[in-house]
């Protein structure tokens, strides 16, 4: 079966839910705790460009329980480290506080704040990488073109960022608002084959514009260091359930797109632009662009469509029951935008808001 891993973002926030930049001792302390992690990815706490964050990964898994308890367990290692300084961590994937947030020290995150100026000095935002595993550059690349016109329902189905700078930003994903500035971000026209890949990312770096294929920053891209393709679109899930049900979409899309022959996607790029504005603005609350017509639905409609589309691969790999369990769940609760607007017409002010988000971010069903 087809591996998949997890990788999470998350904010260094102090009692009163603001960030703190004390990623350094953070990151000392886990090393310290946990000092051996061998050659096979995943497991350790990883420094993030900003020293209010922390980023945690799964090892590959097969199955999805597993993966689950693997997501928990990186979160209560990373909270624990946080806990040593006197903070935490949370899922959100913007801060719902004023933050200005501070780069590691580091020569190349020093060089891109110079660069990219106030594009570099708004990056305190959390995403969910699924890494998800392929044979060869070539099955990569098509599956990374299968998944083009679907990321903008998996952004739905996570957007956790509704809060910007102590005000509603009036989407439920600002976090992909803010990271499409990066002159990579977003969605690709369909490569093809490996070698147009590979020439485009060569002829991104040859112009200049960026510093190396480290900042090839696509909605979905072949991983530089692992057998992967590596999924980028969705913002840091508030719920561990919802990073999985990511996954196991992400997975199936996979599936689906070496399963028999695949027809060339005709969606043109800018479809899937719109579409994926529109899945950050509104989330699961309103109508999303259909990826089959191309035209707007309602969102439990687009689910769907996902859902069916890729329903052999998920029956085959015993996926099924957990992602239609995972969805319905998700649209019954809310994905993390709605849970933290819920928790403010409750009454919630900021701080209260990041301390219910820090109990859901390690929660355990």
């Amino acid at each position: 079966m087809r591996t998949i891993g997890v990788e999470e973002e998350f904010l260094i926030v102090g009692p009163d839910g603001a960030p703190r930049a004390v990623a350094a001792a953070v990151l000392q302390h886990a090393s310290a705790e946990h000092p051996d992690h061998g050659d096979t990815p995943g497991g350790a706490l990883e420094k993030e460009f900003a020293q209010e964050q922390v980023e945690t990964s799964t090892h590959p898994c097969e199955d999805l329980d597993e993966l689950l308890a693997e997501v928990r367990a990186g979160r209560a290692r990373a909270d624990a480290s946080a806990q040593h300084t006197g903070n935490h961590v949370v899922a959100l994937a913007t801060s719902p506080h004023v933050a200005d947030p501070t780069v590691v020290v580091d020569a190349r995150a020093r060089r891109i704040m110079s660069l990219f100026a106030r594009t570099a000095r708004d990056q305190l935002t959390s995403g969910c990488h699924v890494h998800v595993q392929v044979a060869d550059d070539e099955e990569g690349v098509r599956i990374v073109d299968h998944l083009r016109r679907w990321n903008p329902v998996l952004l739905a189905l996570s957007a956790n960022s509704p809060f910007w700078h102590g005000d509603d930003s009036g989407y439920e994903s600002f976090r992909s608002q803010i990271w499409g500035r990066w002159p990579t971000a977003g969605p690709t026209a369909p490569f093809g084959d490996a070698a147009t890949y590979r020439r485009t990312v060569a002829e991104l770096v040859g112009s200049g514009t960026i510093l190396d294929d480290g900042m090839v920053y696509f909605d979905a891209r072949l991983s530089a260091h692992y057998p992967t393709v590596e999924v980028r679109v969705a913002d840091v899930c508030l719920d561990p359930e919802d990073a999985v049900l990511i996954g196991a979409l992400v997975r199936g899309l996979a599936d689906t797109a070496v399963s028999g022959v695949q027809e060339p996607d005709p969606t043109r790029t800018e479809l899937i632009r719109i579409a994926g504005w529109r899945a950050a603005r509104t989330g699961l609350g309103e109508d999303l662009v259909s990826p089959v017509t191309g035209t707007p639905a309602p969102a439990a409609d687009v689910v769907a469509q996902l859902v069916e589309h890729i329903t052999p691969a998920l029956r085959d790999a015993g996926d099924l029951a957990h992602v239609e369990a995972g969805v319905q769940r998700l649209f019954s609760r809310g994905n993390g935008a709605h849970q933290q607007r819920q928790w403010r017409a409750e009454g919630a002010d900021f701080s209260e808001l990041v301390r219910r988000a820090v109990d859901a971010t390690l929660s355990h069903g």
